[in-house]
């Protein structure tokens, strides 16, 4: 008896269940990205009420992104134990508990407690990222998979250009630019005071974001999400994978969690980097804090286009082609492009609208390696979502890279990081993905 492959079992699905589940993904993107995005502002947050260096604050993305590599092989076997729906509720409880150690932590004004929350729901994010790639990849129609992502995308990028005002509303005061300036004159018992009134300021918050997150863990487990099956493949995929034993025999997942690796990594570097390039041309922080969400209005100008172009008129493939391309070409145009330009009001060099269409470029990688590379893994499957997952490890490692050369050459030059990477995803695009042998 041949045993049921996982798309069957979707494409059983109605169309009120397919819609039903595709939102549910949605709104779990969503929560990825204002969670995820709001590290922007928790960096110079803590830096102050904290009291730190520089290179300490950015522990925040590190704390944060380095649960990916640790906790993704160990999701995947959790998912397996579980089942995907159960799992995902126990990545929604470990965000919570995340959520609740910011409490002792800004009761104490520990950072290493911080750390420690961010860590955990770090950990609980890989489990979800863990499902919730495959879900949204099997989804429906294998060829129009990017395009289920790219909508995926806008829900994640959308939430990241809310967090950072919504935690800024709820948190900051407008009198506090004032408290900041007053910080250095005052008394040790003074400041000390006034740190820990903006530190506890996280508490309610959290407590209601820990909450809220508990309580939706639950309501997935409870939810008409349809279950994955894995375990089993078509007699064709059964036969094609019957001599692997290990997921390092499918070079396209391992080449495509490179790829991931590296894609992250271009994607933060291109937000996270450019305020610091717009302060080198003489641009104060005030005006250079818009730049990140031109950077993102550009990623989800991408992913529309990705909607409404795939597959009708370019396949997932080819987009992804395209964007590797693009990528490589605006990566050359900023080291070498030079002149001043006035464009939405600012007055600045050229060359940094390209940092900024680096979002373009970046839109519809993510969404066209992930079918690639869990194309035909089967059985396989949860363990090879959790090896991409791990690959998202590039947002804590890869701006290192660019923070060395800005030290050593400048930030302009830095970018040359970025060159090999979108040289490596114009291979995986071309050839890498077709891989099936060493």
């Amino acid at each position: 008896m041949k045993s049921e492959a996982i798309t069957i079992k979707v494409e059983n699905l109605t169309k009120r269940e397919t819609t039903i589940s595709i939102f549910l993904i949605g709104l779990m993107f969503f929560i990825f990205g204002f969670v995820s995005w709001v590290n922007s502002i928790l960096i110079p947050y803590f830096k102050i009420a904290c009291e730190l260096t520089s290179f300490q604050a950015y522990l925040v993305a590190f704390a944060f992104y380095i649960a990916y590599f640790v906790m993704s092989v160990p999701s995947s076997y959790l998912l397996k134990a579980v089942g995907f729906k159960k799992g995902m509720m126990f990545g929604f409880w470990a965000m919570a508990l995340g959520a609740f150690i910011f409490v002792p932590a800004a009761m104490s004004r520990t950072y290493e407690i911080f750390l420690l929350g961010l860590f955990t729901i770090g950990i609980g994010l890989a489990i979800l990222q863990t499902a919730a790639n495959p879900y949204i990849t099997i989804l429906g129609a294998k060829e129009r998979a990017a395009q289920r992502i790219s909508m995926m995308g806008i829900c994640n990028k959308a939430a990241g250009i809310l967090s950072p005002i919504v935690f800024a509303a709820v948190i900051l005061k407008p009198t506090d630019t004032d408290l900041f300036k007053q910080l250095s004159s005052m008394t040790d018992v003074q400041r000390s005071a006034a740190l820990d009134e903006l530190i506890q300021r996280v508490i309610v918050p959290y407590i209601g974001l820990g909450t809220f997150l508990f309580v939706l863990g639950f309501l997935v487990f409870k939810s008409p999400l349809p279950e994955i099956d894995t375990e089993h493949e078509s007699q064709d995929l059964a036969t094609a994978n019957a001599g692997k034993n290990s997921i390092f025999q499918f070079p396209h997942l391992i080449l495509g969690a490179l790829a991931i690796f590296l894609h992250v990594g271009t994607q933060v570097i291109a937000i996270d980097t450019i305020i610091g390039y717009a302060n080198s041309m003489g641009i104060d922080l005030l005006e250079a804090k818009v730049f990140p969400s031109y950077t993102l209005f550009c990623t989800i100008c991408g992913y529309l286009i990705g909607i409404t172009v795939i597959p009708k008129f370019i396949s997932q493939v080819n987009a992804l082609r395209i964007c590797t391309i693009l990528g490589t070409i605006f990566t050359l145009l900023i080291i070498f492009a030079h002149g001043q330009v006035n464009f939405l009001g600012h007055q600045a060099d050229l060359s940094i609208w390209f940092v900024v269409l680096l979002g373009l470029a970046n839109s519809l990688v993510w969404a066209g390696i992930w079918p690639l590379a869990l194309d035909d893994l089967g059985r396989f499957t949860k363990l090879g979502a959790s090896i991409m997952i791990m690959g998202l490890c590039g947002n804590a490692i890869m701006p290192l890279f660019y923070g060395y050369f800005a030290d050593k050459l400048d930030v302009r030059q830095a970018y040359w990081v970025l060159l090999p990477c979108y040289l490596y995803l114009v291979f995986y695009a071309a050839k890498g993905h077709k891989l099936r042998k060493w």
